[in-house]
């Protein structure tokens, strides 16, 4: 990994730090590759249950580059190509992240600004320090935050996606809160312990049980009802199958702990 992107493994939980404070960590090219890289390496490796992905400093993710994008308004075609692969892979990791087998935790403890936003949105879970701040300022620059919105319009409910949209107004972690886009709102003092103790309590659940079910709550919001129950059904008959749900029944009907695949 590149010195902008900190790793480090704790048993079963895996923490992504962005660490470059010159550009307020921002999505550049080289923070896309490190993030999907380690996604990646995480996705492999099943001694890994969780992945918490935090910011070092004040600012959690300040969205993409403006400086790299603008350096490229020169190039031939006014920068197009280049967008155009930006905008794709940035896409691609949220993706990546949703489809991850792993749990995804945000540890929001300063700015999450446009695809900062973007990506507190599209984490499983999020928590947030008391100071923490969200936005979505685009339009205050001529440059609608259309992909944050991706994952924002479908996080919180549509009006406060579209309050934050259109202002470009930055917003505090209660707001963030009341609206959904993060779980909880914590002391800055205590923020990493407590999302380190919530991803050490899902890392110790069965990893099969979370892979079937995070995959499949994906999918179910886009089905109606009648399908939703029929795929979820289905999942179910697998997951009964499965040999942690024989192990996790047996465990519980006996009154002892469970002993998962993945120990």
């Amino acid at each position: 990994m590149n010195e902008i992107l900190r790793v480090q493994k704790t048993d079963r939980v895996l923490r992504l730090t962005l660490d470059d404070p010159h550009s307020r960590n921002s999505m550049s090219d080289a923070m896309l590759a490190n993030l999907t890289q380690a996604l990646e390496n995480a996705e492999a490796d099943h001694s890994i249950a969780v992945v918490v992905i935090a910011g070092e400093g004040p600012a959690f993710c300040s969205g993409h580059n403006l400086k790299e994008l603008t350096a490229h308004r020169i190039d031939s075609d006014g920068g197009a190509s280049y967008f155009e692969n930006i905008f794709s892979r940035c896409a691609k990791l949220m993706m990546q992240i949703a489809q991850h087998r792993c749990a995804v935790i945000a540890e929001v403890a300063g700015l999450a600004s446009a695809a900062g936003c973007q990506l507190v949105a599209t984490c499983d879970l999020a928590y947030a320090s008391t100071v923490a701040r969200f936005c979505t300022p685009g339009v205050n620059i001529g440059l609608f935050c259309s992909t944050p919105m991706t994952a924002l319009s479908r996080a919180i409910g549509q009006k406060h996606a579209l309050e934050m949209l259109l202002t470009g107004d930055v917003y505090d972690a209660n707001f963030a809160h009341r609206v959904g886009l993060v779980n909880n709102v914590i002391e800055p003092q205590e923020l990493p312990q407590f999302v380190q103790a919530v991803a050490e309590k899902i890392a110790s659940k069965s990893a099969h049980a979370i892979g079937f079910g995070k995959k499949l709550f994906n999918a179910q919001l886009n089905l109606g009802l009648t399908d939703a129950y029929s795929a979820c059904s289905k999942v179910m008959v697998a997951n009964m199958l499965d040999g942690d749900a024989t192990e996790g029944i047996g465990a519980f009907l006996e009154k002892r702990l469970p002993h998962w695949k993945n120990d």
